[in-house]
């Protein structure tokens, strides 16, 4: 009867450890909840492309349907991924149509790739955390880029 019961409070305290999480990928809940990532630039020290790119985050918060937006701005392409809430996932084709439209009229000179997809989300979430590390260099993150918006054709 001991050994039973040492081995059922053995088991819960191994499950308690493996269910402790690490804060320190924001990846792995990025479907879950709101992540909020900060804007990605590929090309490193250009001040007048992270305001762009900031405007550009601060411009589709403003939509009232989007509560979750990862941006990533490479060389040639500007990938902008987000989350819709729940109550507006039927109007998803008209939200995507209007962000699409507000960004190129105010932006003419970027050339965007828009997507509600949550595995497209997911990935630049990704490709965000994997800049911040100084041995991933800016050619493997334009490749990945050039990647996810190849993966975002594909199921366009």
């Amino acid at each position: 009867m001991r050994t039973k019961l040492l081995l059922i409070i053995a088991l819960l305290l191994a499950g308690l450890a493996g269910c402790a999480k690490d804060d320190s990928k924001k990846s792995g809940l990025a479907l879950i909840k709101t992540t909020n990532p900060s804007p990605a630039l590929i090309e490193k020290n250009t001040e007048e492309k992270l305001d762009l790119v900031e405007n550009i985050k601060q411009d589709i918060d403003s939509m009232k349907e989007i509560y979750d937006v990862a941006i990533v701005k490479g060389k040639k392409h500007t990938l902008v991924a987000y989350k819709v809430k729940h109550l507006s996932r039927f109007q998803m084709k008209n939200i995507e149509k209007r962000m699409k439209n507000m960004l190129e009229k105010k932006y003419p000179d970027v050339k965007f790739t828009v997507s509600s997809d949550y595995k497209i989300f997911l990935e630049a979430v990704k490709l965000n955390e994997k800049m911040k590390d100084h041995d991933f260099s800016q050619e493997k993150a334009n490749k990945k880029l050039n990647e996810i918006i190849k993966l975002k054709q594909e199921t366009a």
